[in-house]
This record gives C-alpha cells, sequence and structure tokens, in this order.
C-alpha cells in the first residue's frame, strides 16, 4: 500500500483513537484540531519520504500562528527542519511511521503475576495490564476505520519491562483487529518502541519528524 494512503489511514484512526476533529483536507494534507491547551491541532502532510517537498512543508508551517501547534511531517528530519522557521521548535528523534498486514494470529499469554483487560467503546478497542496490587503495568488501543487498524498509546511502566507485556499487547491489539475485520495496520513509534514492534513483523514506511509552534509572539 502507498505510503500516502497509510497516512490517511493514520490521521483517520488517530482522530477516532483520540477523540480529535475529523481532519480538514488540505492542499497539502491534513488539520486536525485536539483541543488541548498543549496541542491544540496539529498539520500533517499527506506525502511520505521522497514525496514530501519543500513547497508544501512551507506551506503547511505558514498556516498556523498558534502556540503550541504540531506539525507531522514523514521525511527525514535532515530534509524537513531547514525548510521551518525559526517559530518551529523539533522534538522527539528517531520516529517513524510502521504498518503491517493483520492477520489470525495466536494470542500471546499473560506472564504469571499480571491481568489483561479488554473493553471496546466508540470504536477504540483499549487494553490495560496490571500486576496482582491492580498497579498500571502497560496499555494500548486499536481505532478501527474501515479496513484499516490505528495502534494508538503504547506502553508500558518502567517497572514492568522486559517481561514481555509488550508482546503480549501488540498480540492482543492484532488479533482484535482481525476479529474486527481489519486488513492492515498502521502506527507512528518511537525509538523505543520501534524494535518490539520490528520484533512482530511490523516495517518502517518513512522516518516522521515532529516540530511544536512557538506562537506568534516567536514569529
Amino acid at each position: 500500500m502507498a505510503g500516502d494512503d497509510l497516512v490517511r489511514d493514520w490521521v483517520d484512526g488517530w482522530v477516532v483513537s483520540r477523540g480529535a476533529t475529523p481532519p480538514l483536507v488540505e492542499p497539502w494534507g491534513y488539520t486536525i484540531h485536539v483541543g488541548q491547551a498543549e496541542h491544540p491541532g496539529r498539520h500533517v502532510l499527506g506525502a511520505t519520504n521522497d514525496g514530501v517537498t519543500e513547497d508544501d512543508v512551507r506551506k503547511a508551517a505558514g498556516s498556523t500562528r498558534a502556540r503550541a501547534f504540531h506539525l507531522k511531517v514523514f521525511a527525514e528530519p535532515e530534509r524537513v527542519l531547514p525548510w521551518l522557521g525559526p517559530e518551529w521548535e523539533p522534538y522527539g528523534s528517531g520516529d517513524f511511521l510502521m504498518a503491517k498486514g493483520v492477520t489470525a494470529a495466536v494470542v500471546p499469554e499473560v506472564p504469571a503475576g499480571y491481568r489483561l483487560r479488554s473493553w471496546t467503546r466508540s470504536g477504540v478497542t483499549r487494553l490495560l495490564i496490571t500486576d496482582t496490587d491492580g498497579s498500571f503495568a502497560a496499555r494500548g488501543q486499536i481505532a478501527l476505520v474501515g479496513a484499516s487498524a490505528v495502534v494508538d498509546q503504547i506502553e508500558t511502566s518502567e517497572h514492568h519491562r522486559r517481561k514481555g507485556l509488550g508482546t503480549v499487547i501488540m498480540g492482543t491489539l492484532d488479533a482484535a483487529a482481525h476479529a474486527q475485520g481489519a486488513t492492515r495496520a498502521v502506527l507512528a513509534c518511537t525509538p523505543d518502541g520501534r524494535l518490539l514492534y520490528e520484533s512482530v513483523g511490523w516495517r518502517i514506511v518513512a522516518p516522521l519528524t515532529n516540530a511544536k509552534h512557538r506562537g506568534s509572539a516567536a514569529a
């Protein structure tokens, strides 16, 4: 599947997962209003890799002066960052857009001493793993839009890492996506998650450059 189509999958699923506004289609991609003080909204370029152009990045970057507005571009930071003005502050490093096909799979067993809970509401399936005391250990969720499942909010507590909980979350979400009719899945990952995702069959589609607007005073 083309990178541009996977970006649209990710955008559509992300807004469902986070309860944001439906994406507004722009000539260069999408605008999403999130409605948080430190994340009022985000621009997402619709192209990936060599399809990302300087003209589109500059148009997207120039279309807002709002403080803490985010910009997501699926291309190398070395290319993208010189196209942004000083009012844009980069954050994150080594992030990627990743994808995989969804097939029937054996759900991993939950390690002894942990409990897995699952529930679905408003199109989002959420998983929570706790220890025997009920303390948070790991979580994750998927949002389905058509045949695509967007994986989101994957997190494992520092005190419960390297125990296979991330593999349980990913495998259980994969099975849930398949049961709900998804044929493909997409996510945006940090360097911490990349090795886990690659170990369970995900592939890199494009690097992800992140930036946040400093506000009109900076401009």
